[in-house]
């Protein structure tokens, strides 16, 4: 339905003032958020893939637990016990036949417009200027792109639900708020790379039908803050962004809007209402935000390494995108190996290979002769993998028939080291903590989790304890408004049916 011209107009203000008063937050919205602007500098890191690592530096695990607010992931997980900001660089290798995400990384940055223009940068968007949106849309449905960001929706039946919106001001937003400890892909992409996400955004808008975008960052990522803006202010001045993009009538204007710090701003509904200054709780859906999204707007939302992989579908078409995978998982993913692994780092591969291929080929096993007890790949909040399903293909569909998934692309390997019920103690304790609140079974049940598993770690549980934890993991698989809830409890079922050797002895 159309909007009134009143609503238009008061959705109008409410992005001036927001612009205009880029990070002023009203004290009801600022006490959701847990860290102000550099509040994480030379903090030590607690999130998952940091704990599964924490025998590495005991002294460094131990300040990370002092942490007030808490730090849970800074996007050096190839480093931990991370501290950051470090700014150190992991190690980046393509072991896909084409590198469309990391190829150019992996021979070092690119952050400059010209040294993105050398390597073909902006061809792409010249290129498709000069076509129709629907040449675009018709091209992204053919390569069968998936959305990185978790969810694997179809990328190009997104991008078609936002086209097909009555014209108007439309939003594309890119959710950079990469918050799954384990997961360093976006940061790296954005600080190394920025014009890819840049020139990915401007082709999106453009076959949409939009006019404004924001880059949502998260607070833990100032590098990647500033550089983005750096290399926005390179494609202003060169005619990419603002009126006449590439000497065409098509106008586009990009901005960044830096996180406050809160992991569950990644979830779309969320993160729209953070840049709308209102207290980012997640919203029942429909209406979705292709319809109904940022101010009232229809608004497509991509992760980043999705908008990463638009440049070079467009150059090389649907078809040559779709040639590599398999399955219903067509393209690369990128993985981000954490640092239990001896050879950690960003790899790019083709959907298919499997996780023991991950684990062993690409990782070279674990650091200092750990023994593997499983893998977490998107989490934490997801579906851990046994060691009996290793030779999973990596897929969308074929995790997912095991209780895990996709997600990021953050690889967790955990050993001897952890126990199971501390991760588990672990896992809810970050998820009380970062709960939006507003689901009952989400906010109550997982502090009591985390509760049963702390007293389980103790000795101090009973088997009644355990199956109310059960009762309260169906709740919240049954009754959470996202995926914050219901990835707990997905975590906790593959958790209880893989592990319950070391589980059911805790509960006496």
């Amino acid at each position: 339905m159309q909007e009134s011209g009143l609503a238009s107009s008061m959705n109008s203000t409410q992005e001036t003032n927001r612009t205009h008063g880029a990070h002023t937050l009203r004290a009801d919205v600022e006490s959701f958020y847990h860290l102000s602007h550099g509040g994480h500098t030379g903090k030590a890191c607690q999130g998952t893939a940091c704990f599964a690592a924490r025998h590495f530096n005991p002294g460094r695990w131990a300040e990370a637990m002092q942490n007030d607010p808490r730090v849970y992931c800074l996007g050096e997980c190839f480093a931990g016990p991370a501290k950051g900001q470090t700014k150190p660089r992991p190690p980046v290798r393509v072991s896909s036949r084409e590198g469309i995400v990391l190829g150019r990384l992996a021979g070092g940055r690119v952050r400059a417009l010209d040294a993105y223009r050398q390597q073909g940068g902006y061809a792409a968007l010249a290129a498709a200027l000069k076509n129709t949106t629907e040449a675009v849309l018709a091209t992204v449905d053919k390569s069968g792109l998936r959305g990185r960001g978790g969810a694997g929706f179809p990328t190009g039946r997104k991008w078609r639900a936002v086209a097909s919106q009555p014209p108007g001001q439309k939003y594309v937003i890119a959710n950079a708020d990469e918050g799954d400890a384990g997961a360093y892909i976006d940061r790296y992409l954005m600080e190394d790379d920025p014009h890819a996400l840049i020139e990915g955004m401007i082709l999106a808008g453009f076959a949409v039908g939009a006019s404004k975008g924001y880059i949502y960052v998260r607070a833990e990522y100032p590098a990647a803050d500033a550089i983005l803006r750096a290399a926005l202010d390179e494609a202003r001045a060169a005619g990419w962004l603002g009126a006449r993009v590439g000497g065409t009538e098509f106008s586009f204007e990009l901005e960044v809007y830096s996180g406050h710090g809160s992991y569950v701003c990644g979830e779309e509904t969320s993160l729209l209402r953070s840049i709308e200054g209102n207290r980012p709780e997640v919203m029942a859906r429909p209406p979705y935000p292709t319809e109904r999204g940022l101010f009232g707007r229809p608004t497509l939302l991509n992760n980043v390494e999705t908008l990463f992989n638009i440049p070079w579908i467009v150059t090389h078409g649907g078809e040559a995108y779709a040639a590599l995978g398999f399955s219903k998982s067509r393209g690369t993913k990128a993985l981000s190996l954490n640092s239990l692994f001896n050879r950690p780092g960003l790899y790019e591969v083709e959907f298919g290979v499997t996780v023991r291929h991950i684990v062993e080929e690409l990782g070279g096993g674990l650091r200092g002769g750990g023994t593997l007890k499983g893998v977490i790949i998107g989490g934490p909040i997801i579906g851990v993998i046994p060691l009996h399903l290793l030779d999973t293909p990596l897929g969308f569909e074929e995790l997912a028939a095991i209780g895990a998934g996709v997600g990021h692309g953050g690889v967790v390997a955990f050993d001897e080291h952890t126990s199971i019920p501390e991760l588990v103690e672990h896992v809810f304790s970050f998820g009380a903590y970062e709960s939006c609140g507003k689901c009952t079974p989400c906010r109550g049940g997982s502090g009591r989790v985390k509760e049963i598993f702390a007293n389980a770690v103790a000795g101090d549980a009973t088997k009644g304890d355990l199956q109310e934890c059960r009762d309260l993991v169906t709740a919240m698989k049954l009754t959470s408004l996202c995926g914050h809830g219901t990835g707990l409890a997905r975590f906790a079922e593959s958790i209880l049916r893989h592990y319950p050797k070391e589980i059911e002895p805790c509960f006496k």
